[in-house]
């Protein structure tokens, strides 16, 4: 057994310590994302503007956005500067949640921990571009020239901010497949030669995940699934490399001193 792999966590701390140590790394995260809101509040508007782009842009002419609510044109804004601070915090949100628990990982524990840190804030952000770069604009196109004749299409702008959040955490989270698959394999709970038999289930899956997570056109529902499908390639692959462990040593040295003893003849 390597020691190295094996090694201790630290001695225990009493549990008042955690709680103290839990506490302040919550006020660092808190006052990070305050930081950024602060910063981000005086563009809220500018913010807004951006993420309603790809609307505007499908929009019939003459019509435009709209706030039903008296408070909308007010809060709207700031709900998604809050939310954009929270996004861009994310990385201080991880690296204090990996302080916090990194003392009480093993060693090769913590080598696989903090790049499935890494690699999933960054496939989630991917994920979220992959919304509004590429799917966005098919899914607007699609809805406002689905409406009916003598409907003309004016969107509520919380309405709105509320579809286009939804859809960038269910991409986000569709993103993190590679992730999921990692980490069944390396808990156990499956085997990577058992994810590659059921490979048509996966495809036919997420060909269902696409269809309700965008439009019912062929198009669309194709650039999802089979980037979903490749992510699903892809951590099935690093899977099968974080499961081959080298051969026993006592299995090794055996065959290693029986060919020496027949060069030896």
């Amino acid at each position: 057994m390597n020691k190295l792999d094996f090694e201790d966590p630290a001695q225990p701390q009493p549990f008042i310590s955690h709680l103290i140590e839990l506490r302040d790394r919550l006020l660092k995260v808190i006052l990070c994302v305050l930081l950024v809101f602060g910063g981000l509040a005086a563009y809220a508007n500018d913010i807004y503007s951006i993420l309603a782009g790809p609307l505007l842009k499908h929009l019939p002419q003459n019509s435009s956005m709209i706030a039903i609510d008296v408070a909308s044109p007010f809060l709207t804004p700031f709900k998604l500067a809050f939310v954009v601070a929270v996004f861009v915090s994310v990385p201080v949100i991880l690296y204090q949640f990996w302080a916090f628990v990194a003392p009480g990982l093993y060693r090769h524990e913590k080598r696989l921990v903090l790049p499935l840190l890494v690699a999933s804030t960054l496939l989630f952000y991917i994920g979220v571009a992959f919304a509004y770069f590429l799917v966005f604009p098919l899914v607007f196109g699609f809805l406002t020239a689905a409406a009916p004749a003598g409907v003309t299409v004016m969107t509520d702008i919380a309405k709105y901010l509320d579809f286009v959040l939804a859809l960038f955490f269910a991409f986000g989270v569709c993103f993190e497949i590679p992730i999921f698959t990692i980490v069944l394999v390396w808990t156990g709970f499956v085997s990577a030669a058992d994810l590659a038999e059921k490979r048509p289930y996966v495809i036919v899956g997420v060909f269902v995940i696409a269809m309700f997570l965008t439009p019912p056109d062929a198009i669309s529902q194709t650039m999802l699934a089979v980037p979903m499908w490749m992510l699903f390639e892809i951590g099935l692959l690093f899977a099968k490399m974080l499961t081959k462990q080298p051969k026993d040593t006592d299995e090794i040295l055996p065959a290693r001193l029986n060919t020496i003893h027949k060069q030896d003849k």
